[in-house]
């Protein structure tokens, strides 16, 4: 047998149980522990704040806008530039300006830009604090109360210097809710 046919075996050998592996082991593995019970795709369910929870209502909290059609994740690739883009931006500000009865230049940035995944629970302080006099009547609480749970629900930077602190909206929603 030549080289170059015992190098091409030994690369299909190779093709073969990686392909088994990461090809059919691996997913149903990934299927298999999906079916345990218990396990359930709700954050609520699971009580992960590492994911972002939207409940509806005017007594919550709300992220940050998804661009994501779930069950998937993924963004769109349009940037600042297109119209299309600015239009939308355009009207969650308009919208979120309305809803919190304020103008529209005192909207933060991400209460209008979407989260690519639509899975992130952060949002910034000054939109957490936006929404506080509609959270606080709605649940009727002092405005005080409801900013210290914030700062409760607030991460800082990561490793201590990188980015901005960020508010976790869904600890910040349960922590609303064992307030009450």
């Amino acid at each position: 047998m030549t080289t170059f046919a015992k190098q091409a075996l030994a690369g299909l050998r190779v093709l073969l149980v990686l392909t088994l592996i990461t090809g059919v082991l691996y997913p149903a593995a990934v299927w298999a522990v999906s079916r345990l019970p218990g396990l359930q795709a709700n954050a609520e369910a699971t009580g992960t704040t590492l994911v972002a929870v939207t409940r509806d209502g005017d007594g919550w909290f709300f992220p940050r806008p998804s661009a994501a059609t779930l069950p998937a994740s993924g963004g769109s690739n349009k940037g600042e530039l297109n119209e299309d883009y600015t239009a939308v931006v355009a009207e969650r500000r308009t919208a979120v300006a309305q809803r919190e009865g304020v103008s529209e230049d005192r909207v933060p940035q991400d209460a209008v830009t979407a989260s690519a995944s639509g899975l992130d629970p952060h949002i910034s302080d000054a939109y957490a604090q936006l929404q506080v006099p509609r959270v606080a009547r709605a649940h009727s609480l002092s405005e005080d109360v409801v900013r210290a749970l914030i700062t409760e629900c607030t991460d800082g930077r990561g490793l201590g210097i990188l980015g901005e602190p960020a508010v976790n909206v869904t600890a910040l929603n349960r922590a609303l809710e064992s307030a009450k």
